[in-house]
């Protein structure tokens, strides 16, 4: 079940992004993150955003299974174009929800899954993964 904004205060929404500034095609694999402050008295705000390495990026992270906190573990909801479910179980244990969708543009993707009409995004094996 998707919690929407109306029930929190405040959320942490973490959009994966590509240099151009559009949503990124992999959740696993984006090494550029926009992270959101949203709450019901306020228009979405980016925070901050997040760069990473290879080594840093979901799929190493979910590869390596060390066990050590990722930095989107502090975000409620990630969103990208498509997600592994491997990734996307390992982040809901630490309490953050990955969505996927089609959706091209980061502020209309959260303006979208705050009205709970968020498109929904392909299917992994759809998109081109070389890792597995």
């Amino acid at each position: 079940m998707i919690v929407g904004v109306n029930q929190m205060a405040q959320q942490l929404i973490a959009v994966a992004v590509t240099n151009a500034g559009s949503i990124a095609a992999h959740a696993g694999r984006t090494l550029q993150w926009r992270v959101y402050t949203v709450s019901d008295k306020a228009d979405p705000c980016l925070a901050w955003t997040l760069d990473l390495t290879s080594f840093g990026c979901l799929h190493e992270w979910h590869v390596r299974g060390d066990g050590n906190r990722h930095p989107l573990h502090f975000v409620d909801i990630a969103i990208a174009a498509s997600a592994g479910e491997g990734v996307r179980q390992k982040l809901q244990q630490r309490k953050t929800e990955l969505l996927t969708t089609s959706e091209e543009n980061p502020e209309k993707a959260i303006a979208a899954y705050l009205d709970g009409k968020l498109p929904e995004g392909l299917p992994h094996e759809k998109v081109a993964c070389h890792s597995h």
